[in-house]
């Protein structure tokens, strides 16, 4: 039996808004548009992964809410699972596998070349952003 690997995904959604990153490497993801992430390491739980990933990759503090239903095929031997999450503290920056970040409000979700795999659980993630949006805040 071959093991899978899980590819951790961030649905980061601050104020309205959905993070894109865009691919620096490898050449043939470079210039294309991702939801920030990475693998998970032996031992991590798919949050602390994200929770790791965000760090080294966008130089932020966050915190994964909920797991996005699905899960879809990368190459060989690696699955994408995408969590929502929020930022808590730092402002992103493309510091390791980035050249550039967007935020994104759910009616501009296309305006990227996001890659083929991260489609379906970008528009999950489109739809719920959208759908919290339009719930006005409870009592604080």
């Amino acid at each position: 039996m071959t093991t899978v690997r899980v590819v951790v995904g961030g649905a980061v959604f601050d104020r309205g808004r959905l993070l894109a990153a865009r691919r620096s490497a490898p050449p043939e993801l470079a210039g294309r548009w991702e939801l920030p992430g990475g693998k998970m390491e032996a031992g991590e739980t798919p949050a602390q992964a994200l929770v790791r990933e965000l760090r080294e990759e966008l130089g932020v503090e966050a915190e994964p809410l909920e797991r996005i239903e699905g899960e879809w095929p990368l190459k060989p031997g690696y699955v994408l699972q995408v969590w929502t999450a929020r930022l808590l503290a730092g402002e992103p920056r493309p510091l390791e596998d980035h050249d550039e970040l967007r935020w994104l409000t759910p009616d501009r979700i296309d305006e990227v070349d996001w890659l083929e795999q991260d489609r379906p659980a970008v528009a999950l993630a489109a739809r719920l952003l959208a759908a919290a949006d339009a719930v006005p805040p409870g009592p604080r």
